[in-house]
């Protein structure tokens, strides 16, 4: 990886070079160039789409961007929370929207799939500082407009990366704070050569030492792009990756725990050296390549018709080590051994889990739009090949041979997936257009190999061979009406449909697969807007069959467990009101108020690892992980080059399983943050913009994310005692950060 960084560094530099002799090339041409966005973004909502969405500017993101990831970048949208591991929003972070997690949640990149292909999930942990490189994000919440990749069942974020610039830049970005967590960013840009070529590239690190006890990120990325405009032909090759390092915190800490260790204590690494006494394994890390290629291609054929399409590749590589604690030896494919003529059979250990994986495909969109018909024929092919495996490093006292690196589990999955759509909004009356949205999508998925899970059954590790196919037609139907240039109504009903994850097939019950799931979202909202007011509501009632809902466990590998319920639902209603009283002064807030439930569910118990279970039926219970009010507050000020930001959000509880136990709960917070920032000129400078930020500022205590579980134990009169636990992802107290831009 330092390799790759020390040739991004010198495409840097040549393209400094390139700046200084090419810095007038741009003048007589800049006039005859349409620098339109290359991305395949057909799959954008506009405002005669009739669902729910928010659009962030790169300006918005900008006054924040100070080394957290996207997810805490737009925590101010409707309906989003957040998490961080660390506890400070750098290394592992997710978002909910709506109380469904982020394997539910699609995500594009300039129209192309960034989702995981079998997790589901997005890694943003891989892709730092990818904010300093967007133009701006589009949040669809609900089932949302046919996109490319995992199904949308909670929203869908579109990331649409910047443009290459008219002229030349170059600009610099620092900021440091508490826990030692500071951001560096260069970034350059040629501008417009000879009126058909643009390059742009970006070289960040971004590290803390985390809240959490030794919960460090160490984090480097680039981008790079090259643009070529030739009259109606435009081509855009993209390159954006990273690599990071963290310290794994996922574990979470008991309320125990953190009463006898401090709200900061982390158990992951945890062991007892040889001479007993309590240590922490120092490379308890995960550790993570990725680098993501784009080649866009935008076409304009006629006055009428326009073609986008794009080829895409994304390589990853990584691998954790994870220090474990009396494991049973045959798990590991180890035999027993003698010690002082006793037989051990259990003893700690060092495992190596990695993966080594690579996606690619094509994605198209072939738009018309003439007088009242405004249309899409898109969609996509790709296909996925990841290999998974794990190894043992080291056994404690072992006595016998332990081959370098012994591999105990080796599994590859395969996904193929591909979707075709056809969308249209026609005007139908003044200020009145029908839209439908029409999509196939096609998954063949296959899992073959050794498990990491030891099947005590037949004294061997799980064989797995996943070999499912599925086929979802996903219509979606709805109304707009502009009534006014002030007012706006709008209504619509979808339809969305989702394969399981990995997880769902390799930590679930290996006697029955999961199904898919499937969703019906109904949608009816409003707007209002002029100079001085804007306001909205959102209703939406989203009706589940088969939902895969978190039960607040996690495997041995620290993945969220899941588990089909047949009935579920969320409602509510989306509230927003903004106001600009003055030219100084603008006031946003937005609200959800929401019931998510699961109609009839009944939690299974086990007595160790899946086995002898029983069977609690609790009737209708708040789906875990599901706050029933958000609420997001901001005062925005501006005067004179400085701005002053005052941001606010409410997270009601939430139960960490579905069992609706009051031992396993996520007590409702109230965290404010302060940004306050200045903008200047200075000679030779465009801009100079000093920035301060002061997160938590009122020191709550909270937690943000979590994980729960039951099981039971059989006492000597043959009772079966339930038992419940939990663990809890403290998040960091008052903490502040201060940060400079320079731009020329």
């Amino acid at each position: 990886m330092k390799k790759n960084f020390l040739t991004a560094a010198a495409m840097i530099c040549a393209a400094g070079f390139v700046v200084c002799a090419e810095n007038t090339a741009y003048n007589d041409t800049l006039k005859s160039v349409n620098l339109q966005e290359v991305s395949v973004v057909a799959t954008r909502a506009t405002e005669k789409t009739p669902i729910a969405f928010t659009n962030v500017t790169s300006e918005e993101l900008e006054k924040k961007n100070f080394g957290q990831d996207i997810p805490y970048l737009l925590s101010m949208t409707p309906s989003v929370i957040t998490t961080s591991d660390a506890g400070a929003g750098i290394g592992y972070t997710s978002l909910r929207v709506r109380g469904t997690d982020g394997s539910r949640v699609n995500i594009t990149a300039n129209g192309v799939p960034v989702n995981d292909s079998e997790s589901h999930n997005v890694f943003w942990v891989n892709m730092p500082d990818l904010a300093s490189s967007l133009k701006d994000v589009q949040i669809q919440r609900g089932a949302g407009t046919s996109t490319n990749g995992a199904g949308t069942f909670g929203a869908s974020i579109n990331l649409l990366t910047a443009t290459p610039s008219y002229t030349p830049y170059t600009e610099l970005n620092g900021s440091y704070g508490t826990y030692n967590t500071h951001k560096e960013t260069f970034k350059v840009g040629t501008g417009l050569i000879n009126g058909k070529w643009a390059f742009d590239a970006r070289l960040s690190n971004i590290g803390t030492d985390g809240y959490i006890d030794r919960a460090k990120a160490d984090l480097y990325s680039y981008f790079a792009q090259a643009g070529y405009y030739g009259g109606n032909t435009m081509l855009r090759m993209i390159a954006f990756g990273g690599t990071e390092k963290t310290y794994h915190a996922w574990d979470y800490a008991s309320k125990e725990e953190m009463k006898e260790y401090g709200r900061r204590y982390n158990p992951c690494g945890k062991y007892e050296d040889k001479d007993g006494n309590v240590a922490f394994y120092d490379n308890q890390t995960d550790n993570y390549i990725q680098h993501n290629f784009q080649l866009h291609l935008s076409q304009v054929l006629s006055e009428y018709w326009r073609l986008n399409a794009a080829l895409h590749y994304t390589k990853g590589d990584g691998y954790y080590e994870q220090y474990k604690t009396d494991r049973t030896l045959c798990e590991y494919g180890l035999y027993d051994f003698i010690v002082n003529g006793e037989s051990v059979e259990e003893s700690d250990l060092i495992r190596k889990k990695a993966m080594d994986n690579g996606f690619g495909g094509g994605v198209f969109s072939l738009m018309y739009k003439k007088g009242r018909i405004d249309a899409v024929l898109g969609g996509a092919l790709n296909q996925y090949s990841g290999w998974h495996f794990g190894e043992v490093l080291w056994v404690r006292n072992y006595a016998g041979e332990i081959n370098p690196n012994q591999e105990y589990y080796r599994n590859k999955g395969k996904k193929t997936d591909g979707n075709i759509y056809a969308r249209a909004n026609v005007d139908i009356a003044k200020g009145l257009n029908a839209y439908a949205d029409l999509q196939y999508r096609h998954i063949k998925y296959t899992i073959d190999g050794v498990s990491d899970t030891y099947d005590w059954n037949n004294g061997k590790m799980q064989q797995l061979a996943v070999d499912e196919s599925f086929d979802f037609f996903n219509p979606k139907f709805g109304l707009n009406w502009k009534i006014n240039p002030n007012n706006r109504v709008f209504a619509s009903f979808s339809v969305a449909q989702k394969e399981p994850t990995r997880d769902n097939y390799t930590d679930g019950d290996p006697k029955a697969y999961p199904k898919s799931e499937k969703l019906y979202d109904y949608e009816l909202g409003y707007n209002f807007g002029n100079s001085f007011i804007s306001a909205g509501v959102n209703l939406y009632y989203m009706d589940y069959t088969d939902q895969l809902v978190l039960t607040g466990q996690l495997s041995d590998t620290g993945n969220p467990m899941s588990v089909n319920v047949p009935d579920s639902y969320r409602m509510g209603a989306e509230l927003s009101l903004a106001l600009r009283p003055c030219s100084w002064f603008d006031w946003n807030i937005n609200a959800t108020l929401s019931k998510n439930r699961i109609k009839n569910f009944t939690e299974m118990i086990y007595e160790g690892e899946w086995a002898n279970p029983i069977s609690i039926n609790h009737g209708e219970v708040p789906i875990a992980f599901s706050p029933d009010v958000t609420l997001n507050n901001a005062f925005n000020f501006s005067w004179k080059g400085f701005d002053a930001s005052l941001q606010s959000q409410y997270v009601s509880k939430q139960y960490m399983s579905n069992a609706k136990s009051e031992e396993q709960v996520l007590d409702a917070y109230f965290v404010s943050n302060l940004h306050l920032g200045y903008t200047f000129k200075l000679p030779s400078v465009k801009s100079v913009r000093l920035g301060f930020s002061v997160y938590n500022v009122f020191n709550e205590e909270y937690e943000n994310n979590g994980y729960a579980g039951a099981g039971y134990n059989v006492d000597d009169n043959g009772e079966k005692q339930i038992y419940r636990y939990a663990g809890y992802a403290a998040q960091a107290p008052i903490n502040v950060m201060g940060s400079i831009s320079l731009k020329f």
